[in-house]
């Protein structure tokens, strides 16, 4: 993959317009995982554990895991009028009134993350991607770059899809309950 990312993105650089705005990039999700799909029944361990900042109250030891690795977590009891829980680094977690990136509230289907700016990649960027598998998975093709990532790579587009259920224990705690999508490679141009 990161090959075919490179080769692809130095081909556009060689043109004489160089990429023009255009990048070849891998598409990918993340998602907000509901504390609702961790029971037991579903094979996950629900073992309810307690991590710095949150005041002693107690999750699934499965649903802080995804909430660490997505950076959100919706829980099915709100605390203090917050619905979420949200990673702070470390060991440390923390309640939020809603699912963030840098740029504010992740919209559903039209949030993106990216690791850092990669020319016009950039925080603020609106992108079009032209793949008909992500179209078929978020109903979109139209992408925000309001977010980051410390596990995304170069040439990788994060696109959020929204709150669901996770779609399995282990490795597919990072995949929401409504698709088995795993990534697609697409041509992104910045939208004018």
């Amino acid at each position: 993959m990161v090959e075919r990312l490179a080769y692809e993105n130095e081909r556009l650089a060689r043109r004489p317009q160089g990429h023009n705005g255009e990048y070849f990039v891998v598409c990918t999700l993340y998602y907000t995982p509901m504390e609702s799909g961790f029971t037991s029944e579903r094979g996950f361990d629900a073992t309810p554990i307690t991590k710095p900042g949150l005041h002693g109250r107690t999750y699934p030891r499965d649903f802080l895991r995804s909430v660490k690795k997505e950076g959100f977590g919706r829980i099915v009891t709100p605390v203090n009028g917050r619905h979420y829980i949200r990673y702070n680094g470390g060991d440390s977690f923390a309640f939020s009134s809603k699912p963030t990136g840098g740029g504010g509230t992740l919209v559903a289907r039209y949030s993106a993350a990216i690791k850092s700016s990669q020319g016009g990649l950039r925080h603020g960027a609106v992108v079009e991607t032209s793949s008909p598998e992500v179209q078929k998975v978020f109903g979109s093709n139209h992408w925000k770059i309001v977010d980051t990532g410390g596990g995304l790579r170069r040439w990788q587009v994060d696109c959020y899809f929204g709150e669901d259920e996770p779609l399995g224990p282990g490795k597919f705690m990072g995949r929401p309950r409504a698709t088995t999508f795993e990534y697609a490679y697409a041509n992104a141009r910045i939208a004018k």
